[in-house]
């Protein structure tokens, strides 16, 4: 008995060695869910023909899209911190040389699209020439400015830059989209055909 005790004590202690932080948790997990909503949102209003924009249902779709942005990036930046600060645990040894750097690679492009994301967004709203009569507030709560050097620009460029960062957010969002599903394909590829648990890793 002694020695199973033992053995588990071990095990335990290995797993947990293994697992990430439950702040590191909750923040993959939540941003997660709010890039899920986002996208959500996002796709609902691209569907929807020009001329109903201006309605007020319209109106609350993608205000709500650009407010789960901004709170995107602010978790973003906490999650950086947090990282700089809660060291994460290593892959397991048994990973071989390249699916260790395709992970890396494909963590470091999440960070990087997370981030590019909301502030192309913000870019883009900036560059609304209708910004200045519509006052942006987060979930229609808080006062959030937009990007004043843009703001101030005439409105012919403004309208050039605001197409121009609507294409770059675009195409930001596809590649979000072709690295969250490489990202889950590998996390599932190592659950049912590696018989590797890595999902314990971000779970409570």
């Amino acid at each position: 008995m002694k020695n199973i005790s033992s053995t588990v004590s071990i095990d335990d202690e290995s797993t947990a060695a293994q697992k990430y932080t439950r702040g590191a948790m909750l923040l993959h997990w939540l941003i997660a869910l709010l890039i899920l909503a986002n996208v959500t949102l996002g796709l609902t209003a691209a569907l929807l023909p020009d001329g109903t924009l201006s309605d007020t249902g319209i109106r609350f779709v993608i205000d709500t899209h650009k407010s789960i942005g901004i709170t995107v990036l602010g978790l973003a930046i906490v999650r950086v911190l947090w990282r700089m600060t809660h060291r994460p645990p290593p892959l397991p040894a048994h990973f071989p040389g390249w699916e260790r750097a395709a992970a890396h690679l494909a963590h470091v492009a999440l960070y990087v699209l997370i981030f590019a994301l909301p502030l192309t967004g913000w870019l883009h709203d900036s560059a609304w020439v209708a910004a200045a009569t519509h006052p942006m507030y987060l979930y229609g709560l808080v006062p959030w400015p937009r990007i004043g050097f843009i703001m101030q620009l005439d409105a012919a460029t403004k309208e050039q830059l605001h197409t121009q960062f609507g294409a770059l957010h675009t195409a930001c969002s596809y590649a979000l989209y072709g690295v969250l599903a490489l990202h889950v394909a590998g996390a599932l590829k190592h659950q049912w055909i590696d018989r590797h648990s890595v999902l314990r890793r971000m779970m409570p």
